[in-house]
């Protein structure tokens, strides 16, 4: 014979499960919608206006509103902004003793989450979706290619053959012929 008890436990435990199903249900179909902000399994991704990075002493500091990949991205590009220029260089290895453009951008999109392989400035002319990101855009021709992360331009060119360097600019304009214009998702 069942007690008070256990029948009150059971149709607790039952409307916990209930409950939980549909939180989760709930949850999967924001997702899915778009309505978090985000993509898909784009966690980390906020709905909220991005802010412009600050640039320190040649250093780029994360806006306090940057989902993690972005600031996974500025860390990326702060790790290699002393490097030399070097034609090819991040191709071979991520890891490497210098950059050049491409091999740059692909570091920088790599440490995001965004690129499995490096590619070459030509590739990325294709690389994601037309027209500038939230918080990354990849500006690309056939001879050359930057990124801007959080409003800071991450370039090999105006460096004196210096290497990447981030700059306060976000031009998507150059000297160097038309560029396309390309980001990751409607997230990034």
């Amino acid at each position: 014979m069942r007690t008070t008890r256990d029948h009150l436990s059971r149709r607790t435990l039952a409307s916990v499960v209930a409950t939980l199903l549909a939180t989760s249900l709930l949850a999967s179909s924001a997702i899915a919608l778009g309505a978090t902000g985000g993509v898909g399994t784009d966690a980390g991704a906020t709905s909220s206006k991005p802010q412009r990075a600050k640039l320190k002493n040649g250093k780029a500091i994360a806006p306090s509103n940057a989902p993690a990949r972005i600031r996974r991205a500025i860390a990326a590009g702060n790790e290699i902004r002393h490097k030399p220029y070097v034609w090819g260089g991040g191709h071979g290895k991520w890891k490497d003793s210098g950059y050049d453009c491409s091999g740059t951008v692909s570091y920088i999109l790599h440490a995001a989450g965004m690129l499995n392989s490096p590619r070459d400035s030509g590739q990325l002319r294709k690389w994601g979706h037309k027209g500038r990101g939230q918080w990354i855009t990849v500006a690309a021709n056939a001879g050359h290619t930057y990124i801007v992360v959080a409003g800071l331009r991450m370039d090999t060119s105006g460096t004196g053959g210096n290497g990447p360097r981030w700059h306060g600019s976000d031009i998507y304009t150059r000297t160097n012929g038309p560029f396309a214009i390309r980001h990751y998702s409607s997230a990034y």
